[in-house]
């Protein structure tokens, strides 16, 4: 009898705060309803979460249930609150992003096993939204709302559940959210080269209208690989992306868009959107939506801006060869020569890269083989920077000897000297309408339909300096 007695009151002795902690567990004990209901006296003025008062208790309540920054410090090892237990093994979810989202209660759920594997695993128990949800004197479905946003929440109910949360140190696991099948409210562009300012401002337009959403834009560069394409396309699938922005041109491999358009029906059965901007349409049987720019009518207007001025020698300089944007603006450029009358040189047709680098180098080449031309027309404002820099090295004067003309608008445009006359693309607005088209703006959008299809930017020219009638013109004028 003496050794059970003393066996009772050791297991006493080990755990002091069960009856306090059972109390305030409780709703319907007078510590719960003192310390859930925030209209209590007690609650009064620690309830108000902008208060010191407030944010003291918040602390204190937490600590004393084994949250926050000070909890577990004397504990034993272990990470629980009990001595000699353990907390149990979370079970590894099997649902796959396609099985469709979950229930806020099973999101709940999910977050609440992670969170408790994790913090066994560091050895300190990290606060899930069930805590968040017995501070606050609220439902954790309640909990889900204000975190989703997804639900109109009372103001003074989302202030206390943000106050909890801030209290009790919670972040959202966006882990186990996606394996929930729960929105990540993520954007995913992905792009050749993030120091190109054709995808910069793009991808700039698509972080500021993430942003105005309450989202986060993730940004993916594929150095102009396909395969890395793909890649991140499926790595944003499995982080539950809102939206999937794919931009620039494509190559004409029928084995890459077979790839792109069931990556698109994966997307698209997960309740996400693969965005093409920029680039053509997969066919109306691939659910996908677009946003482009008119690039052959871009192309068609700067080429008639130098056959009105008497050009009819026009080199076509850079563009990679197989890519729709250079197919495109050669289309434009061919189809004004054509209107106009004047014959079509292929050797005047000069694709490559487009890069800097290119353009002065084979702009160089072109002034050695000695092929003749009065106009240039840059596939971009970065080739047109290079070809420039060719000329003048040459000791040729643009434009008293040759025009030059590029495409896209960016700053090196009106940087160099003379000021280059180009066409301009709205790219950042471009990024904006990709997120647009892609995910749900809000209630305020409510009554708009459904987006599908293809939307279209137009362009225009932009005339400055670098454009002037050639020599011969200029000497049949006099």
């Amino acid at each position: 009898m003496t050794g059970q007695h003393d066996d009772a009151s050791d297991r006493l002795s080990r755990r002091p705060d069960r009856a306090a902690g059972r109390a305030l567990r409780r709703p319907d004990s007078a510590a719960g309803r003192d310390f859930g209901r925030p209209d209590s006296a007690a609650d009064q003025d620690s309830g108000r979460p902008d208060s010191a008062a407030g944010r003291a208790s918040l602390r204190a309540a937490g600590q004393g249930l084994g949250w926050g920054p000070d909890a577990g410090r004397s504990r034993p090892p272990g990470g629980s609150g009990r001595s000699g237990t353990r907390e149990p093994r979370a079970r590894a979810s099997r649902r796959g992003p396609e099985s469709g989202p979950r229930s806020d209660d099973q999101t709940l759920q999910g977050e609440d096993r992670m969170s408790r594997q994790e913090s066994t695993a560091a050895g300190q128990r990290r606060a899930t939204v069930v805590d968040v949800a017995r501070l606050a004197g609220v439902s954790t479905a309640t909990v889900s709302r204000v975190m989703n946003r997804n639900y109109p929440v009372a103001a003074a109910t989302r202030e206390r559940v943000e106050a909890a949360m801030r209290g009790l140190g919670y972040v959202v696991n966006a882990h186990a959210r996606a394996l929930a099948g729960v929105s990540g409210r993520t954007v995913g562009i992905i792009i050749s080269d993030v120091v190109d300012p054709f995808y910069a401002y793009i991808a700039r337009g698509v972080e500021r209208e993430a942003a105005a959403g309450d989202r986060l834009c993730l940004v993916c560069t594929t150095q102009g690989d396909p395969q890395r394409e793909l890649a991140f396309i499926e790595l944003m699938h499995e982080r539950r992306a809102d939206a999937v922005i794919l931009v620039g041109g494509s190559v004409a491999d029928r084995t890459y868009r077979a790839e792109l358009a069931r990556r698109a029906h994966d997307l698209d059965a997960g309740g996400s959107k693969l965005v093409l901007c920029g680039r053509p349409s997969l066919g109306e049987d691939v659910p996908t939506v677009g946003v482009e720019y008119d690039n052959e009518g871009g192309a068609f207007a700067i080429t008639d801006h130098l056959l009105t001025q008497g050009h009819e020698r026009i080199l076509y300089l850079g563009g990679p060869p197989g890519l729709s944007t250079t197919r495109d603006r050669i289309a434009g450029h061919r189809r004004a020569l054509e209107l106009r009358g004047v014959a079509h040189d292929p050797d005047l047709v000069q694709p490559g890269a487009f890069s800097r680098a290119f353009g002065y180098r084979r702009m160089n080449e072109l002034l050695r083989e000695g092929l003749r031309f009065t106009a240039v027309f840059a596939a971009n404002d970065i080739v047109a920077a290079g070809a420039a820099q060719a000329l003048e090295e040459a000791g040729i004067g643009v434009p008293q000897d040759v025009s030059l003309v590029g495409y896209d608008d960016v700053p090196v445009a009106q940087e160099l000297r003379p000021r280059l006359t180009t066409v301009h693309v709205p790219l950042e607005e471009l990024g904006r309408q990709a997120v647009r088209v892609a995910v749900d703006g809000g209630d305020e959008d409510d009554w708009r339909a459904p987006t599908t299809g293809t939307l279209r930017l137009g362009t225009h020219i932009v005339v400055r300096d670098s454009v002037a009638p050639p020599r011969a013109a200029k000497r049949r004028r006099s």
